[in-house]
């Protein structure tokens, strides 16, 4: 039985919702966290609705804050509870997508996720893995798990921008070239990278603006925005 996943919205600026943007967080914080981040982006995509869940699991390194699977060097879960727990929150999540569609009334191709550390190692791994290709993925700071049976299980191939600072301490910043490399091996042929120079594990404002572009490009957002 899948969980319900709350969430919160920033509805679209102009009232008229033609595009969805799904934030999907880190390890150990909640939709609130990434949500902050429609603030500069809304401007610049007036017709965009922004909602961000909460992952399914209480963190237990953060009882304050949520996480979607355990992490085994983290919290010294065992490599059997982390797999359990993100088979698991992987159909939470497909859920939360198909509801999320359902009550905006829009087509995966009107949506895009946008996932941060272990936020993004969901959105890499389910994304592919639908009946249909969202809009677009963006993946901060996060890597790509279980790439060896990508290849064999990839169902659609959305277009995939991966962005990581190179002084990330959490998640080493080869993992950007290792996800773009399985992605390729895979059939991708729109996966795009971008560095954030000199940042830690965090989302800097070049990254911010590439993503922005990225998302305009791949909903089909025209003109210069606010």
């Amino acid at each position: 039985m899948t969980r319900v996943l709350d969430y919160g919205r920033k509805p679209a600026a102009s009232g008229k919702a033609s595009s969805l943007v799904i934030f999907l967080h880190g390890y150990g914080a909640d939709g609130k966290d990434l949500l902050g981040l429609a603030d500069p982006l809304a401007p610049h995509m007036p017709d965009t609705v922004f909602v961000a869940p909460d992952a399914p699991e209480r963190s237990a390194m953060n009882p304050m804050g949520f996480q979607w699977f355990p992490i085994p060097w983290i919290d010294g879960s065992s490599e059997e509870q982390s797999a359990e727990g993100m088979a698991r929150a992987i159909e939470d999540l497909n859920a939360f997508l198909d509801r999320m569609m359902e009550e905006e009334g829009l087509s995966a191709a009107q949506v895009a996720l946008v996932g941060f550390s272990q936020g993004t190692m969901m959105s890499l791994h389910v994304a592919p893995r639908r009946p249909e290709a969202f809009a677009g993925v963006v993946g901060f700071s996060g890597r790509l798990m279980q790439p060896d049976g990508l290849a064999e299980e990839v169902v659609v191939r959305p277009p995939v921008l991966l962005i990581h600072g190179d002084r990330d301490d959490v998640v080493p910043p080869q993992s950007l070239p290792e996800a773009a490399e399985a992605l390729q091996k895979a059939g991708w042929d729109e996966v795009y990278a971008h560095i954030m120079k000199g940042t830690a594990h965090g989302i800097a404002p070049d990254g911010l603006s590439v993503a922005l572009a990225f998302l305009r490009d791949k909903l089909g957002i025209e003109g210069g925005g606010g």
